[in-house]
């Protein structure tokens, strides 16, 4: 494949502009771009047209002139005569550094950004508008506009609720699923808690198949949420409006307006991912202390990477556990920079383990919670995981935001076809779903390939199994690696079941008419 190629040009009057470009040509080549930084006027500018990925860094001089340096691109990027579909080939950004004191401020940045559009060009994002009068050169992206009474909050099922009926469940308008169980499915001295959970999907508008996966949403825990905002200083039931402060930039979607401090760190802000480099930049930037701030800068510059990967990343040190080991940082964090600190949390995809055809209105998924050592003393836990683990619907009503996408397994439509599934551990999940939903249809040429640890301790749906062998609808294969000297895994049966396998995928010379499926755990 050809090197992804990027383009920045600048105009600067004193060289910030030029700066701010080569940095950026810097992290391009770290992420193995292909990138030439050029001033504009440098730059063959009739060349524009075969450019595909572009990012512009412009000063604004004076009354709102272009600097020295971009001159002759300027005159020529206005000329009438320009098709309209001059830059239709062409993804860009542009980027203003400009003084907010000044009646026009980023006045060239604006006009390019608009003339680029005029010519056909699309616009990666809105324009990015850089000011000198701002402590940091770059405002946040939001305003939190804290609110000196408590509004009329709408509840969680009233939010999800404002979605016209006819529509499935999305991400941004997610299904309050009742959870209806949630069983732990391995032994008492398995290493590892694997839980079946069922939710109700009654009146959901949610339809699968056997291979689609589930998406939800998680949460942070009480007691995360309310040690970040111990450590920012943040009351959680202070309500807030969240406005854009460029034209054109919408607020994220998911959030509710207005919305409570306790409600955004809970189920918005990823307080315990990893944080990337850019969240040193950042918070080295906010903090007003000097030892923790050279500690951060320091993390942030290239030299520093090896000790970074060494503090953060090989250990998973998490977004929450970087803000108590800088406190005088996290607590001057102005609230308008949490969403540009921190990313928001993303969904979790899980494999559907059931077919609507066996549990009508149910849906069913096999979790393996996430939990590991690192060197530090608080074990890792997955964030998901371990909140799905924890809800009990037998101490009340327990409700999840979930939606259903096509997954990447297929099936064959003909019914006379064999199906070979190998599915260790939970990788047996989606087939749980296939020979339910096959043995429903009728369809009887189902082999499983499924592999454990132990028969007493991980051997998921083993009954169900049994049973569907018994009828003749299934034949199974197992392998369990550590019930003798010798580990034994699902290929060791592939490869004893070799003449069994070779005949189902052969098929009297047609081997289109034997599917063939794999899932890891």
């Amino acid at each position: 494949m050809p090197t992804p190629r990027l383009l920045v040009l600048f105009g600067s009057q004193t060289g910030t502009a030029q700066d701010v470009s080569e940095r950026l040509g810097r992290e391009a080549r770290r992420r193995r771009l292909g990138c030439l930084v050029q001033a504009l006027d440098s730059y063959p500018v009739v060349n524009l047209i075969n450019e595909p990925l572009v990012i512009f860094v412009c000063a604004t001089t004076g009354q709102g002139d272009p600097p020295d340096n971009m001159k002759n691109f300027w005159r020529f990027i206005f000329r009438k005569n320009l098709p309209s579909t001059s830059l239709c080939q062409m993804d860009f950004a542009v980027l203003g550094l400009g003084d907010s004191s000044y009646a026009k401020f980023n006045f060239v940045a604006k006009k390019l950004h608009r003339r680029l559009l005029q010519l056909g060009g699309s616009a990666l994002l809105p324009m990015c508008l850089g000011d000198d009068q701002h402590e940091l050169g770059l405002p946040s992206k939001f305003t939190l506009q804290f609110l000196e009474e408590a509004p009329v909050t709408h509840s969680e099922e009233q939010h999800v609720a404002r979605m016209d009926p006819q529509d499935p469940p999305s991400e941004l308008h997610p299904f309050l699923a009742p959870m209806v169980s949630n069983q732990r499915v391995t032994g008492p001295l398995h290493f590892q808690d694997v839980r079946l959970i069922e939710f109700d999907i009654t009146g959901s508008g949610l339809s699968f198949t056997a291979g689609d996966v589930v998406l939800i949403q998680p949460k942070n825990i009480a007691p995360h949420v309310q040690q970040f905002c111990q450590l920012l200083g943040l009351d959680p039931d202070q309500c807030f409006t969240l406005q854009p402060r460029e034209p054109g930039v919408p607020c994220p979607v998911q959030l509710p307006q207005p919305c409570s401090v306790r409600r955004l760190v809970s189920q918005y802000l990823d307080i315990t991912s990893v944080p990337r480099r850019s969240f040193f930049e950042l918070l080295a930037c906010l903090s007003p202390h000097k030892l923790e701030r050279e500690k951060l800068l320091e993390f942030s510059s290239a030299q520093g990477q090896e000790e970074l990967c060494e503090y953060c990343s090989r250990p998973r040190r998490t977004v929450l556990e970087v803000l108590c080991d800088f406190p005088h940082t996290a607590g001057a964090i102005p609230p308008d920079y949490l969403l540009d600190l921190v990313p928001l949390i993303r969904p979790r995809a899980f494999s559907i383990a059931s077919s609507l055809l066996a549990h009508p209105s149910r849906l069913q998924i096999l979790v393996a919670v996430v939990q590991y050592q690192t060197r530090l003393k608080e074990p890792r836990r997955g964030l998901c995981s371990s909140w799905l683990a924890s809800l009990d619907p037998g101490q009340g009503p327990v409700r999840v935001p979930l939606w259903v996408r096509p997954g990447s397994l297929t099936f064959p439509e003909t019914p006379d076809t064999p199906v070979i599934m190998v599915g260790p551990g939970t990788g047996v999940a989606p087939f749980r779903a296939t020979v339910q939903e096959r043995v429903a249809q009728g369809q009887t040429r189902n082999f499983l390939f499924f592999g454990c640890r132990q028969r007493d301790q991980d051997f998921y749906w083993e009954p169900e199994w049994k049973e569907l062998e018994k009828r003749g609808c299934l034949t199974l294969v197992t392998a369990f690696s550590r019930e003798q000297e010798q580990k034994v895994y699902v290929q060791h049966r592939l490869r004893e079941l070799g003449p069994l396998v070779w005949e189902l995928l052969d098929h009297q010379a047609m081997p289109s008419t034997c599917q063939w499926m794999c899932q890891k755990p």
